[in-house]
């Protein structure tokens, strides 16, 4: 199905990449982690995006995650194929990719290591629109491609044909206000920030791409079903409860390690982060296994 912005709510799963021993994709650790994920009633999930460690994967890597996902997905749960790239010429192939195989969508950053004025970053989306008939979610993500999507940038990503949402990974509050302010009536505004997902659903936000929902998608869908019942002091409660861990899926020690190891230790695939991104230490180790028991979970 082609993915609209009334379509893009709810729990997004910025799903990890598996590996192997051998540093390969683990296609069954992948086919049994988006089984867990589905099953446990997410609204979507989102492939080889940051915490799919896509800047460590080779394109036929990307392709193929894509690919097992896709045809391990029921319909009603869209894949949104992550594309982002430094170019525009290869952001359209791999977008071709995905609207080939069947990806409800693709989402992308803007284009990271140059320097760009916002007209050369309009330009990247505008291009892939033109060239690519697929839905399109630009990532604001400028912790990592120095590229903000600042209101009046948001403003005129929202005019181009095909642009359906944005995932808003930039942790001022005050921004995602004034975007949502002005364009979250014609497209769908999400944050990226698991910490954030309560706060940001209270000024209009309809939902989260979510690294934690990785980890404990049903605690995720939870929360955002609470908030959409109006159950508002459950929702923050359940919030509150799951920040213990959320903290950890923020930017230090870095969100992909933490989730992985999160995962196997609760005895999903996830295997190994992709050098030259480190482990955790001992110590954060701990800290973290402390802290998915404190909100309920089994770790071993």
């Amino acid at each position: 199905m082609a993915l609209t912005a009334s379509k893009l709510h709810g729990v997004i799963v910025a799903i990890v990449t598996p590996f192997t021993p051998k540093d390969e994709v683990d296609v069954p650790g992948l086919k049994k982690l988006v089984d867990y994920i589905v099953e446990n009633g997410v609204h979507g999930i989102m492939t080889t995006g940051g915490n799919g460690e896509f800047p460590h994967l080779f394109h036929d890597e990307r392709k193929k995650v894509l690919e097992v996902i896709n045809d391990r997905c029921p319909s009603k749960v869209p894949v949104i194929a992550c594309v982002s790239a430094c170019g525009t010429k290869e952001v359209i192939s791999l977008s071709k990719h995905a609207k080939n195989v069947g990806a409800d969508a693709v989402i992308l950053t803007p284009p990271y290591y140059f320097d760009l004025p916002p007209s050369a970053i309009l330009g990247h989306y505008s291009d892939l629109a033109k060239s690519v008939d697929i839905p399109i979610v630009a990532y604001n993500n400028p912790t990592y491609t120095r590229h903000n999507i600042t209101p009046s940038l948001a403003v005129s990503l929202s005019k181009i044909d095909g642009v359906v949402g944005l995932k808003q990974s930039n942790a001022n509050l005050s921004e995602a206000v004034e975007i949502l302010r002005l364009v979250g009536k014609k497209i769908s505004v999400l944050t990226g920030i698991d910490s954030q997902l309560f706060a940001a659903l209270c000024i209009g936000a309809r939902g989260v791409f979510s690294t934690a929902a990785c980890v404990y998608p049903k605690q995720m869908v939870d929360l955002y079903e609470a908030y959409r019942s109006g159950k508002l002091a459950e929702a923050r409660k359940l919030h509150e409860k799951l920040q213990i861990v959320n903290k950890f899926f923020e930017y230090e020690p870095g969100y992909v390690t933490p989730c992985k190891e999160a995962l196997t230790m609760l005895g999903l695939p996830a295997g190994p982060v992709r050098k030259p991104m480190p482990p955790l230490t001992q110590q954060e180790r701990a800290e973290l296994k402390g802290a998915l028991k404190a909100i309920g979970l089994k770790p071993n």
